[in-house]
């Protein structure tokens, strides 16, 4: 019998678990043993590590121990320290729980480290380098910046790269009336971080005017919100949203029938009541006194599934983010910023891979069954004429297509719409069918991966082998992430135009081989006149 209670929390979180594959060789001109740069920053020297093309200075603390009495306040400033501070390895992690194997907590609280990846040398470009800082995936409740390697956005790119950690779940997402609300302090943390970087990106060789946000999935939705912030003004330039927009939601019983409509944005009331509830059960309810009671409390008391999967909603309605993201862009009150978003053409594959067998789709009686399950019998009679199951392989290739343009495909295309009113906007699809599966999650029969969530990552990073087509791809990507970073237009060698988007305008289809990059009319080829039309029936079925 499946473990429904695991299937459940893995598929509420909307993540990507990084499976990280060791090097087996170093980039050119790199060579083991080499020197130890030292970098000043504004807290103290660092000593890193040379890999001949680039450099890395990791574990760097970016705020104070967010621990004792500092739990649940906002970051304050990393202590200065004496003498060369070793930056030769990551820093802990943010305390999480496994998400695919037993086990209790792992990480610390003291966990507010970024990671610094930097060109050798000041190569092709003069001058100082773009700034892309990465915020990692997991559903808000998991995953760390260390397990991405942006060796080639550096080297091949030319930018400097920060990868950072924030406070995960309970310990980031946490409401309370005697915290004034929920002051979102996996984002508060994220800002810290950006600060760090305006105030040290210079002493790396990079421009601190010119600094990138991007990530993936819950990193995606942590730009979205930095971008409705006003928290967040001035703090970056550019902005990239990989799997993940200010609209991404997952309509009722998507995936399995308990569970309900996955919204990343909530209003900051009910995390408030969560949170109250939650520190009557930890013994924690009393008149007064209420923080200081869950302050004293371990850890490991702390980091449950519960508590990490039900406080990683980032909540809106208060200072640092007023208005529910997606209305914000619908109204133009978002930070004047190129953008580029984008997502993968499988998107919710993955997902739906890990309960098939615990809820099996098995014939056209069983799609039809969970059309009109999710959104009802009016609209699943509409979905099924614009999706009839005999037009793919099996009914759940058809399901699966049917979430992916409903939760992730076409609200992208809709904040591009709203985006594009105000800002150069740049969407794409990841197209690639055949990219490496690096997950090590089970296949399931009559369900391809495909173009899954997140398999856009290793085309960036160092995650998986790449074929020699795949390679050539990775570096186009590279070419375009990078050069919007640099320029605020996506543009690389040998490689098409990237059109920037309108309303209905295509978006750069991204898959390798001869003609695999091109526009496409995704609108038209994701149905989303029907979704736009049949939304508000899908998010109110809940």
């Amino acid at each position: 019998m499946p473990d429904l209670g695991k299937i459940r929390r893995w598929c509420v979180a909307l993540l990507l678990p990084v499976v990280m594959l060791p090097l087996t060789t170093l980039p050119a001109g790199a060579a083991p043993g080499a020197e130890r740069p030292v970098v000043n920053t504004d807290r103290g020297p660092v000593r890193g590590r040379s890999h001949g093309a680039y450099r890395t200075f990791e574990g760097i603390p970016f705020a104070a121990p967010p621990t004792g009495a500092l739990r649940w306040r906002l970051p304050e400033p990393a202590p200065r320290w004496k003498g060369v501070r070793d930056a030769g390895a990551p820093g802990s992690r943010c305390v999480q729980l496994p998400v695919l194997a037993p086990g209790g907590p792992v990480g610390s609280e003291d966990c507010l480290f970024l990671n610094v990846t930097a060109p050798t040398g000041s190569g092709a470009r003069e001058g100082l380098r773009p700034v892309m800082v990465w915020f990692h995936g997991g559903g808000f409740f998991s995953g760390a910046g260390d397990h991405y390697k942006p060796e080639r956005l550096a080297v091949e790119g030319g930018a400097v790269v920060v990868t950072v950690n924030y406070r995960l779940g309970v310990f980031g997402l946490f409401g309370h009336q005697e915290l004034g609300g929920a002051p979102g302090f996996a984002l508060a943390d994220q800002r810290a971080a950006l600060r760090w970087v305006g105030a040290n990106a210079e002493r790396f060789g990079a421009d601190p005017h010119n600094i990138t946000v991007f990530g993936e999935s819950a990193g995606a939705l942590s730009v979205c919100a930095h971008l409705a912030s006003p928290a967040s003004a001035g703090l970056f330039h550019k902005a990239i949203m990989q799997s993940g927009s200010c609209s991404t939601t997952t309509p009722p019983r998507a995936l399995l029938p308990g569970l309900g409509t996955y919204e990343p944005f909530v209003p900051e009331r009910r995390t408030v009541a969560d949170g109250a509830l939650a520190a009557a059960r930890l013994g924690c309810d009393r008149p007064t006194g209420v923080m200081d009671c869950l302050r004293r409390l371990d850890a490991r008391t702390l980091a449950t599934p519960e508590l990490m999967q039900g406080f990683s909603l980032v909540s809106y309605g208060n200072s640092a983010l007023p208005v529910e993201p997606r209305r914000a862009l619908e109204a133009g009150r978002f930070h004047r910023v190129p953008v580029m978003q984008g997502t993968t053409r499988d998107e919710m594959r993955l997902f739906l891979a890990q309960t098939l067998a615990a809820h099996p789709i098995g014939d056209a009686r069983a799609y039809r069954a969970r059309l009109e399950l999710s959104f009802g019998v009016p609209t699943a009679r509409a979905v099924e004429a614009a999706y009839p199951a005999s037009a793919h392989p099996t009914p759940a290739v058809a399901w699966a297509t049917v979430l992916t343009d409903a939760s992730f495909l076409c609200p992208t295309l809709r904040d591009g719409g709203a985006l594009a009113r105000h800002v150069p906007t740049y969407g794409y699809r990841f197209s690639d069918r055949d990219a490496p599966d690096f997950t090590g999650l089970p296949q399931a029969p009559g369900l391809p991966l495909g173009a899954a969530h997140g398999f856009e990552l290793p085309y960036l990073f160092t995650l998986a082998p790449l074929s020699g087509p795949q390679r050539e791809l990775a570096d186009r990507m590279t070419g375009y992430w990078t050069e919007f970073a640099r320029t605020g237009v996506p543009r690389a060698a040998q490689a098409p135009h990237w059109p920037r988007y309108r309303p209905a305008g295509p978006v750069l289809s991204l898959a390798p081989g001869a003609g695999g990059i091109r526009t496409v009319d995704a609108r038209t080829e994701h149905h989303c006149a029907l979704w736009d039309a049949r939304w508000p029936g899908v998010t109110s079925s809940g």
